[in-house]
């Protein structure tokens, strides 16, 4: 899932090398928590227009998770 996440932003981004994504423990109820961090630059690229992007990227994250019969949330810092 990590890896996902990660080769989705590096394919958004003007510069790839700064992409790195961290993962917090589970929560109580089990959500995964996934932390995507780009360069200063790049962050319109990956939040997009009214978020459509960012919008865009967590349903396809859920939706990979939902296969693996995980909860999951992602946060772009």
């Amino acid at each position: 899932m990590q890896e996902l996440l990660a080769s989705i932003a590096r394919g958004l981004v003007d510069a790839p090398e700064a992409v790195s994504v961290t993962v917090s423990e589970p929560t109580e109820d089990g959500t995964v928590v996934y932390h995507l961090h780009v360069a200063e630059g790049d962050m319109g690229r990956v939040i997009g227009k009214q978020g459509r992007i960012a919008k865009a990227i967590r349903m396809v994250m859920r939706a990979a998770a939902t296969r693996c019969d995980q909860k999951i949330m992602v946060e772009i810092d």
